[in-house]
């Protein structure tokens, strides 16, 4: 079966086949899933239809994973183990798992990439995609020191991480609003936390980046009790995303998104303007560097 995960372009494809989506297997788990999917089946000359017969999932499931649109599922991939007398599949849906911390993280980021607005609540730290590099690698590798991840864990969400903040650097906007705890949770030490104090001053700069901060005295008036992001896709759709302890969730319910938008305006309202937040900022990244000296 080796064979079928390891071939090139295959001559007298159809127009059709030509012009498919073609995915790059580095880019994301998901989107290498769906690349090892494809040649298997095709190493068959099975149809997207006979394969979705034999392994109990409709043509059109099957050509969402292979174009990377939807992340496999652990039962899913067992089946198409099954279906090809192999493991691979199982191992390399484990595999990916293991490279996030929450289950649905993967598929989050897919949709993070095809945002043209994304509007982000964090409770308790800099959210990811605003992070200095200092600040990430003290989050990361804490887990590498209690013995709950590897050193190539750590590493390997760390370039996801880097690869996710090419975001700033396209045409989208940013508007992120943090809870002040997220100020005030040291990560790293004081001399890591006044860098990323400075960090957030030179992003809030730029003129597609809004930060708000969401004071301490709010209170229970909060509308959040956890981190929430909402993505705007190029046909103006919106999804949610949050997290639990254990997982992920991409939310694609309009009305629970539209529920989660009317709140994040009004965060919005009861938040420090954006001048008031900056000068929070700043006061707060004068207070770590005289405690870094």
């Amino acid at each position: 079966m080796g064979d079928a995960f390891n071939l090139s372009s295959q001559k007298g494809e159809s127009p059709a086949a030509m012009n498919r989506k073609e995915l790059d297997p580095d880019s994301s788990p998901t989107a290498r899933f769906g690349m090892l999917l494809r040649q298997a089946r095709e190493a068959r000359s099975w149809t997207q239809e006979q394969l979705g017969a034999l392994v109990g999932y409709s043509a059109v499931h099957i050509s969402a994973v292979e174009t990377g649109r939807k992340p496999p599922t652990g039962r899913f991939a067992r089946r198409i183990d099954d279906a090809f007398e192999t493991d691979r599949f199982e191992r390399e849906w484990r595999q990916s798992e293991q490279r996030f911390l929450f289950e649905g993280f993967d598929q989050y980021t897919v949709k993070e990439r095809e945002s043209v607005t994304v509007r982000i609540f964090e409770l308790d730290m800099v959210p990811g995609l605003l992070q200095h590099p200092d600040y990430s690698a003290a989050y990361e590798m804490a887990p590498v020191r209690r013995g709950d991840a590897t050193r190539e864990q750590a590493e390997e969400r760390l370039k996801v991480l880097v690869d996710r903040q090419r975001l700033l650097d396209r045409s989208v906007t940013v508007h992120a609003v943090l809870d002040e705890s997220a100020l005030r949770r040291r990560i790293g030490g004081a001399a890591v936390m006044a860098r990323q104090m400075q960090h957030l001053e030179d992003l809030a700069a730029r003129p597609l980046v809004i930060l708000q901060v969401v004071p301490c005295a709010l209170g229970e008036s909060r509308p959040f009790s956890h981190s929430v992001t909402l993505l705007t896709l190029p046909t103006r759709a919106m999804v949610g995303y949050t997290e639990t302890l254990g997982r992920g969730l991409l939310e694609r319910d309009s009305e629970v998104v539209a529920r989660w938008a009317g709140q994040y305006d009004r965060l919005q309202v009861d938040a420090l303007t954006r001048l008031d937040s900056v000068a929070m900022i700043r006061e707060t990244r004068r207070d770590y560097e005289q405690h870094s000296r």
